[in-house]
């Protein structure tokens, strides 16, 4: 039977009325974006709609499952449950890279569907993408190969995924609307259910790093997410974490690389290993195969420290297009920057704020991220030894090291760097990793 045929403008006129629309509705608009038979103007109205008036709790659910079916869903015939996980967007922020193969390690299937970095935050793809060889860009067909074989899979998504929500983002970034709760809500989760899964986790970032700097604004989002995404019939919680820091002293891509490699070969320890274990019990409890958070967060600190978790990474990156030997040789592998320049610290006391946001658009302007799309990434820029809230420092200690491509651009990020990082007289209360728990 055809499907219903319905009128932009009148949809559009609904939500401006702020009157309820019904899944039939929002099916065919989304059908519309992905097909073009929506004009832009109809997306952008749309979308001020949306933004000025917000929609119900069942408009929401709609139009997250309507932009999923624009596409292909992916269907799985595993044993054992298909679980993932989504991060809001952070600095340093690298724990797809360590809790990927932890979950696959502790049992779990994990089709990641990444993205790549995106305002003054660093994108999960850009970062493989250091690995020489890694290819992020496989078929359905490849990608579940990998999935099956390995356990996991961390990949960019195809044009037949989500083709409605590629459009109306696009579109929502040229017309003031980016800050949608709703849009936002859809755009994550229509992307991450048509990979077909049973259980998310939900990494929901606040602070100076973060897009939503206040904890009302995480909890928000933190909330919408939850609640559409387990009415959508994915079993989802969220954590809300910390973001006034970035998570490992490293930005960048090569860099952060390095740094979940010394997680996931036991050679470091810290908040990435403290937040990937509290994310990944989260997971593991939610799709079964723990009997709580707690012990989920215990069988992802056993496999990282046995080495399980490692050796399924090794063997994704080796399944992607990377060396088998990169677990044993990854130092040698990972690209370097040919200036590293230091940034001192101007006076003795200790590190009271970090402004995140600062930081990432000064490894940005580095070329570790994209200014404009066409913009070519270079993985061996970045930051690193950031120092941390709290630390006391000297005058002349080493506040981070700029790897940068050339003389002036080391200059010019060291610059930026000092003026994010702020010394006072008196040490800072430290926020917690964990904010809050929702679902």
């Amino acid at each position: 039977m055809d499907a219903p045929t319905f009128d932009a403008r009148a949809i559009i006129v609904k939500l401006r009325d702020r009157q309820p629309l019904e899944r039939a509705e929002l099916a065919w608009f989304a059908r519309g974006l992905a097909d073009e038979t929506v004009s832009d103007a109809q997306a952008g109205a749309f979308a001020m709609a949306a933004l000025l008036n917000g929609m119900d709790e069942a408009g929401r659910v709609g139009l997250t499952l309507a932009m999923r079916d624009s596409g292909d869903v992916m269907r799985w015939d595993l044993d054992r449950p298909v679980i993932d996980k989504h991060s809001t967007g952070g600095v340093g922020d690298c724990v797809s890279l360590v809790l990927a193969p932890a979950l696959a390690a502790c049992g779990g299937y994990v089709p990641m569907i990444s993205g790549r970095g995106l305002g003054h935050t660093g994108g999960t793809l850009d970062k493989l993408e250091a690995i020489p060889g890694y290819r992020t860009g496989l078929s359905e067909d490849q990608f579940r190969q990998v999935v099956g074989d390995v356990g996991c899979a961390i990949v960019s998504a195809t044009g037949e995924v989500a083709p409605a929500d590629r459009r109306l983002y696009a579109i929502r970034d040229v017309t003031g609307t980016v800050e949608s709760l709703d849009l936002i809500t859809a755009s994550i989760l229509s992307k991450k259910l048509a990979a077909g899964l049973e259980g998310l986790v939900l990494d929901v970032k606040v602070g100076s790093g973060a897009f939503m700097k206040t904890a009302d604004e995480a909890r928000a989002l933190a909330n919408a997410l939850v609640s559409t995404a387990n009415a959508a019939g994915c079993q989802t919680s969220a954590l809300i974490t910390d973001m006034n820091q970035p998570l490992v002293p490293e930005l960048g891509n090569a860099l952060e690389v390095a740094s979940s490699m010394r997680v996931l070969t036991g050679r470091s320890t810290g908040a990435l290993l403290d937040l990937t274990a509290e994310l990944g019990g989260v997971a593991l409890a939610n799709a079964g195969l723990a009997a709580d958070a707690v012990a989920g967060a215990d069988q992802i600190r056993a496999v990282i420290a046995d080495g399980r978790a490692a050796e399924v990474f090794g063997r994704m990156v080796a399944a992607q297009g990377g060396s088998p030997r990169f677990i044993d040789d990854w130092r040698s592998m990972l690209p370097e920057a040919p200036v590293i320049s230091e940034v001192t610290a101007p006076r003795d006391g200790y590190i009271t704020a970090i402004n995140g946001h600062a930081l990432g658009l000064a490894v940005v302007a580095l070329g570790g991220g994209r200014q404009v799309e066409s913009d070519v990434v270079n993985p061996a820029v970045g930051l690193a030894d950031v120092a941390a809230l709290g630390v006391r420092v000297q005058k002349g200690q080493t506040l981070a090291c700029v790897h940068a491509a050339r003389e002036g651009a080391a200059e010019r990020a060291a610059a930026a760097v000092a003026g994010a990082i702020t010394i006072g007289d008196v040490a800072p209360d430290l926020p917690p990793l964990v904010h809050e728990r929702i679902g």
